[in-house]
């Protein structure tokens, strides 16, 4: 069974109540109060967002990045992030001449990360400068 939540007065009856009793009322009037939270429920969320504790599939990619690219690529450009629900992979190129020579070879870079375990729904690169 859940158990209740305790009764929230409005914040004008606070006030009021606080005026009655000469007590100033201490809590910032832009506050909202939000609803307490099981720490296990938290926990439990954060971990399956972040993935902590298990193999992701970026983290995948990244291991294998100099496989996938070559060693002469791979020390100038790195796979940042997953985006559009792990369809497209950002990779950050740090020389002009490495970002266009992965763009040559998209097709397939894209073919080698789909053959990683869990990067199957690959569909794509997005190279970047940086």
């Amino acid at each position: 069974m859940k158990p209740q939540e305790p009764f929230h007065f409005s914040k004008a009856a606070e006030e009021l109540v606080g005026d009655l009793r000469g007590l100033p009322y201490e809590v910032p009037r832009k506050q909202k109060l939000r609803p307490t939270h099981q720490l296990a429920e938290v926990l439990d969320q954060l971990v399956t967002q972040y993935q902590i504790g298990r193999e992701s599939p970026e983290q995948t990619i990244r291991d294998h990045w100099v496989k996938i690219v070559g060693t002469a690529n791979a020390q100038y450009s790195h796979a940042a992030r997953l985006e559009r629900a792990g369809r497209t992979v950002v990779v950050i190129a740090a020389h002009s001449v490495v970002r266009n020579e992965l763009f040559l070879h998209r097709q397939s870079i894209v073919e080698k990360i789909k053959k990683l375990p869990g990067c199957g729904t690959v569909k794509e690169l997005n190279l970047r400068a940086g």
